[in-house]
């Protein structure tokens, strides 16, 4: 059983950044491949973007460029640094860890990108 706790989320402005952190318990935290996915209300829940455990990346279309999806395996932990926010950022984020069958997912922290 993986745990995940995403962190981070706030109310920013246009143009901001902001680093949303996702702790993961479990020692095998390593060979996961490890996502972040956002919904916005109303709308399905879609990939933002994904690191494998040999930290190779893929981003949506959406956010290349803006934002960068790293991973220390020495703290468990994934990130997604954000930047030139817009407003078409905001949703709620969730963290993903799958390996194999399994697939985990965090409770989800809230982004508003807003004047």
């Amino acid at each position: 059983q993986v745990q995940l706790v995403e962190s981070g989320g706030t109310l920013v402005q246009p143009g901001g950044s902001l680093r949303l952190s996702c702790a993961a318990s479990g020692s095998i935290f390593s060979s996961y491949i490890m996502g972040w996915y956002r919904q916005a209300p109303g709308k399905q829940r879609d990939l933002v973007a994904i690191i494998t455990p040999g930290t190779s990346t893929n981003y949506a279309d959406s956010v290349r460029g803006r934002f960068t999806i790293s991973r220390d395996n020495a703290k468990n932990t994934v990130y997604l640094q954000m930047n030139s926010l817009k407003p078409e950022d905001t949703a709620v984020y969730y963290c993903n860890g799958r390996r194999l069958s399994y697939n985990y997912w965090g409770q989800g922290t809230q982004v508003t990108v807003s004047s």
